[in-house]
């Protein structure tokens, strides 16, 4: 084997190792099919993505979780988003949102986000402990004290995505408003 070749075997290993780990993923565009997935809320019940969209749209929210402390601006986030819950509830959207971290007391530390939060029947607080969905998502914000990149994404009762944004910072979030205002609107209105 010449050094030529063995770089070029070397290069088409670790394209394929970084092809076939899901660390690596990309968060999926607009216009592609969302990955289905299934979580738990803090209650213990199992949430499927594809079961929520066969009633509606979903919007997906992706906290940073808890990466050693409670995130103020997820907090401020999640705390926008319910006071826009009526408007989400009468456009038939489910709100998910997702809680990462490692899976030591993540459902505890889930539950102390929830303080002073109400969740109603159209919103779930999800666990992703060890990152499974974050990875697959591509989304892992794999450095100190971080868990995942903060993203959004509106997906379609077929699954698809229809808006997507992700931050590789800690601000310059989706807004509710700004949710609502990409909503498709149903047929007749204005």
């Amino acid at each position: 084997m010449t050094a030529a070749s063995g770089r070029l075997a070397c290069c088409i290993l670790s394209l394929i190792i970084l092809a076939a780990n899901p660390i690596y993923a990309a968060p999926p565009a607009v216009g592609e099919r969302a990955p289905d997935f299934q979580l738990s809320n803090v209650e213990g019940r199992t949430v499927r993505l594809s079961e929520l969209t066969a009633r509606g749209q979903v919007v997906l929210v992706v906290l940073r979780g808890y990466p050693g402390y409670q995130c103020p601006y997820c907090n401020r986030q999640v705390q926008d988003f319910l006071q826009k819950a009526a408007a989400f509830d009468a456009a038939g959207v489910h709100v998910v949102m997702v809680y990462p971290g490692p899976p030591q007391d993540l459902e505890r530390r889930a539950k102390e986000f929830l303080v002073r939060k109400s969740l109603p029947a159209n919103f779930d607080l999800l666990l992703d402990p060890g990152y499974e969905f974050t990875n697959r998502y591509g989304l892992r914000w794999d450095a100190p004290n971080e868990t995942a990149y903060p993203s959004s994404f509106v997906i379609d009762r077929n699954g698809a995505v229809l808006f997507s944004k992700t931050v590789k910072a800690h601000g310059g979030r989706v807004t509710a408003q700004e949710i609502l205002d990409v909503l498709p609107k149903p047929k007749g209105a204005r």
